[in-house]
């Protein structure tokens, strides 16, 4: 599959760039670049590699949750710039 200028208009029109003539050239090659590599790669037999999201094994890097007590309401306002009573008073937004 190779792509052509034309191709790489419409797709710079979808993506409302203005490309020159010279950067039109250049991305058209880039493209068929990188699709002639992954023509390559599909001459690959790859019948018996099991599929991965990973290449390398992935450990879960979350700690335990454990249930911990909550900040006091008076430790937690504390740190209000503004209150009102129990709630933090904030720039109304209109």
């Amino acid at each position: 599959m190779k792509i052509s200028l034309q191709e790489v208009e419409y797709v710079a029109g979808l993506a409302r760039l203005k490309l020159s003539e010279e950067e039109k050239e250049l991305f058209t090659g880039q493209l068929n670049t990188i699709l002639q590599y992954m023509d390559k790669l599909n001459e690959l037999d790859t019948a018996d590699v099991e599929p991965t999201f990973h290449v390398v094994p992935h450990v879960n890097a979350f700690r335990e949750d454990e249930p911990q007590r909550s900040m006091e309401r008076e430790e937690v306002m504390a740190n209000a710039p503004s209150r009102k009573g129990d709630f933090f008073r904030v720039p109304r937004i209109l």
